[in-house]
This record gives C-alpha cells, sequence and structure tokens, in this order.
C-alpha cells in the first residue's frame, strides 16, 4: 500500500517591537537573566495588563499580507496551563476569535521529478499571544533556572491548514512565509535568537484515503533545514510501521540533530484541556475597517509580486527571479545594480553565482558584504567591455569583498587588463597550430573538443589574459 504525508506547520513569529506585548519591559535579546521584567510580566497580583498597539498593527499587517480575513471584533483569552516557564500559571492568547481568520499563501515548489508548480497552501489562522520564559538546564546540578526576559514578548502564531504534502512543499512554505514577514518588515526571522520558531504536525494515510492519520507533532525545529529532515524522517517512520501493522501513537517528539532522528517526549491527549475563558483584564474592542485599510495601504510590494515584475521588466527566468525575491535585502542589492547601469542578466548571475557564494563561505550576509552594488556594477561592466575575462573577473570579486576596494583599481595593481590587440593573439595563435599539429587534425576530422587544447595554449603564451573571444574568432579563422 502507497502512503502520503499530511503536514501543517505552526510558525511562531516575535513581532518586531521594543517593548512587550503587555507591558513596557524590553524585549532586547541577550540582556542579563531576568532583568527585563516588572509585575505584569511576572503575574503579580494586581498588575493589569494593556495591550500593545504596534505588535497588534503588525500582526494585522500580516494577516493582510496573507489574505487572511482580519477581525471586527477582538478579544484575548487565557490559555491555563501550569509549568514553570509561565509565571502566572497561564498564557494571553486567543482562542475564538484571533486577529487574522483564514487566509492562503501561493507557493513556488519542485516536484519529486524536479518540475516546479504554484501551490496554494492555506492558513487557518494568525493570532497574537505573549511567549514564555526560558529554561535553562546545563551547567546546573540541581535543577533549572528560569529567565523570564522572554516571558511577555509579543508573538504571532500563523497556522497553516494539513495542506502540504512533502517536506519540500513544508521546505518552500517556510521560506516564502519567511521572506513575506522581512518584506513587510514585522520580525527580524533570526531563528538563532529565538524570533521564528516552528513545530510541525505529522501524518500519514493510504493515497486516497481522505481520512487523516494520527498526528505526531515534532517541537524544536530551529532550522528550515532541520525542519525538511525531522519531517522526512517521521514520515519514514510512520511509514513502516504502518506498513508493519503498528498504530501510530499520538505524541510530541523531538529532533536529535546528531542522530538525525526525532525521538519521543511525551505523549499527548487526544485534545489539550487548557480551560480557555476570556481575558478579564483586556476588554473585548471593535477594530476600525478605516484603520485596517490605512495599514492595507503601508503593505509593499510582496515578493511574489516583485518576481514577476522582475521577469517581466528584465526578462529573468522563473526561477532566478524567485530565488532573488527570497532575501528582501538581496532584491533591493539587485536593483540597486541595475540603477548602477549593469546588465541585469548578469547582474542575477554574478549576485547568484558569486558573490552569495563568497558571502555565505563566510557566513556573511548581503548586509555585511564590502561590494556595494555600484562597484559591482563597475565589474561586470569591464567584463561586457573585454577590458578583463570572466575568471579574472572571479579573483578581482574575492579582492572586492575581502577588501571593498574597486574593481578597476585591483585589476590596474593585478595587472589583469585582457589582451585585445589581434596581433599579438594571432601570433600566439599561430605558434599554438603549429605546436599541436594532432589536434588540428582532430578538429578538422569533426572533434571540436579538440580546440580546447589550442585555445589552451594560447592563453598559456599570453599569460592567460587573451580575450577568449578574439582567440577563437582568429583560431576558426586560421584553421578554415
Amino acid at each position: 500500500m502507497n502512503y502520503e504525508p499530511v503536514i501543517g506547520l505552526e510558525v511562531h513569529v516575535q513581532l518586531k517591537t521594543k517593548s512587550k506585548l503587555f507591558c513596557s519591559c524590553s524585549t532586547e535579546f541577550g540582556a542579563e537573566g531576568n532583568s527585563h521584567t516588572c509585575p505584569v510580566c511576572l503575574g503579580w497580583p494586581g498588575s493589569l495588563p494593556v495591550l500593545n498597539e504596534l505588535a497588534l498593527k503588525l500582526g494585522i499587517k500580516v494577516g493582510l499580507a496573507l489574505n487572511c480575513k482580519v477581525a471586527e471584533r477582538l478579544k484575548f483569552d487565557r490559555k491555563n496551563y501550569f509549568y514553570p516557564d509561565l509565571p502566572k500559571a497561564y498564557q494571553i492568547s486567543q482562542f475564538d476569535m484571533p486577529v487574522n481568520g483564514k487566509g492562503e499563501l501561493l507557493i513556488e515548489t519542485k516536484t519529486a521529478d524536479g518540475k516546479m508548480i504554484e501551490r496554494k497552501i492555506g492558513v487557518t489562522r494568525a493570532h497574537l499571544e505573549e511567549d514564555a520564559g526560558k529554561l535553562l538546564h546545563e551547567g546546573i546540578m540541581d535543577g533549572s533556572l528560569v529567565d523570564y526576559n522572554r516571558g511577555g514578548i509579543p508573538l504571532l502564531e500563523i497556522v497553516s491548514e494539513p495542506d502540504l504534502r512533502s517536506p519540500q512543499e513544508a521546505y518552500d512554505y517556510l521560506t516564502a512565509l519567511k521572506a513575506i514577514l522581512q518584506y513587510v518588515e514585522v520580525s527580524d526571522c533570526d531563528m538563532e535568537k529565538g524570533s521564528l520558531r516552528c513545530d510541525a504536525n505529522v501524518s500519514v494515510r493510504p493515497v486516497g484515503q481522505e481520512k487523516f492519520g494520527t498526528k505526531v507533532e515534532i517541537k524544536n525545529l530551529n532550522s528550515f533545514k532541520m525542519v525538511q529532515k525531522a519531517i522526512q524522517y517521521e514520515i519514514e517512520r510512520q511509514t513502516e510501521a504502518c506498513e508493519n501493522g503498528e498504530a501510530i501513537v499520538q505524541e510530541t517528539r523531538l529532533w536529535n540533530d546528531v542522530k538525525q532522528t526525532t525521538f519521543s517526549m511525551r505523549s499527548k491527549e487526544e485534545a489539550h484541556d487548557y480551560r480557555y475563558f476570556p481575558e478579564p483584564d483586556l476588554v473585548p474592542f471593535t477594530l476600525s475597517r478605516e484603520a485596517v485599510e490605512e495599514l492595507r495601504k503601508t503593505l509593499p510590494e510582496l515578493p511574489r509580486e516583485r518576481a514577476k515584475r522582475f521577469i517581466q521588466e528584465f526578462g529573468l527566468s522563473d526561477y532566478d527571479a524567485y530565488v532573488l525575491v527570497q532575501e528582501k535585502k538581496i532584491a533591493e542589492y539587485f536593483e540597486s545594480c541595475i540603477r548602477e547601469g549593469a546588465n541585469a542578466k548578469l547582474a542575477s548571475n554574478w549576485i547568484q553565482n558569486e558573490l552569495l557564494s563568497l558571502l555565505n563561505a563566510k557566513n556573511n550576509t548581503i548586509e555585511d558584504c564590502l561590494v556595494s552594488p555600484h562597484a559591482l556594477a563597475g565589474l561586470i561592466r569591464l567584463v561586457e567591455q573585454g577590458t578583463i575575462s570572466g575568471k579574472s573577473a572571479k579573483e578581482v570579486l574575492q579582492e572586492m569583498a575581502a577588501t571593498g576596494k574597486a574593481a578597476d583599481g585591483i585589476v590596474k595593481e593585478k595587472g589583469l587588463v585582457q589582451v585585445s590587440d589581434t596581433g599579438l593573439i594571432e601570433k600566439a595563435v599561430e605558434k599554438a597550430i603549429a605546436a599541436n599539429p594532432t589536434a588540428v587534425a582532430e578538429f578538422k576530422a569533426g572533434k571540436q573538443k579538440a580546440l580546447g587544447a589550442i585555445v589552451g595554449m594560447v592563453m598559456k603564451e599570453t599569460g592567460g589574459k587573451a580575450n577568449p573571444k578574439v582567440v577563437n574568432e582568429i583560431l576558426c579563422q586560421k584553421l578554415k
């Protein structure tokens, strides 16, 4: 029997505010433990929460970008459970009246046979809630410590419909979602700081069956690649169990990145009894439709629209356009290169294939890059004009990335100016032809690859500086 996976994702996004969701404590990361706390976020008796207006606006902007139905009437609820990282013994969240209802996210994804397709993934809801504290276990002999600095930080929980059908789709969904969050500037999406966290719900069912299988939740996934690997492992584990006639246990599991496996954390009842009830210290209120529409006007050009514009305006391929727009800063860098006079397709190639490779090797971002858009455009022009070869240009780019120097200065320093003097190149070609009679004979016999040996000698003769285009033109003319 063939089985198919059913996947849903729950993404917690830390909203970019300076103060917490219901008090004025700082949200700054990395402060001394429990230094950003007050009676409100510690749940002292008599303290009263006040909603952070900016957090609400940012949450609504995400909902609008995801085509969600923004609520007209809003309320908060108490989600009750006892755990040491929750000082109030309840979390202020939203239950039956979330700020954002049903929505959708269109993604570009790759099928098993490598074909790119468009998929519409439903969004169930995107609601506001406060974060819990953080338990610290390492280095503690007789127990754990709790840091409540994170407690009360504003989160938006984005819950997808169980519409995802592969680990690749889950990865592409998260990539597309992160891009939107960055474009609307609601979060820094830094997974290392916990600004973006993801839980995955995975089940399998026989192909053709409508009823879902038993769901397993995977927690503590702190990178998109980890999400992809954990889902893949869980699909294989559950499929093997079903094929062996074993029952899938509804539980919460964790991912072990060293062993590349999931393992059981705790069993899970069919439904948690969180005893939700309306938060009595925060009265329900109505959202003004005019205010919501004003927020809609502040939305920027979103990634999909930008990709379509890149395709139409600059003649890029679908693949190149969607790669460039996944990171807002990279898309802006590309457009800056164009404004500096760079050829669009060449700029796309140099950014994706060379510049980002250099940055990734040093674990840097485009914001850390010492090569400005103006400088990269200058390098591209030198290649277009035939001043330097593509090979030399890669060497120059490495120097630019290391020093921040301009391309033309490096070219002069290193003596990399390409030789296009037809007289000099013609002499080198004649010498190479005379020294390679076998290659010449093979080329005349129809073996195009034989030309490479002759070209190689010409390049050696000219110190690698001969213009390849001129070399090939003269060589073909001579051999004819």
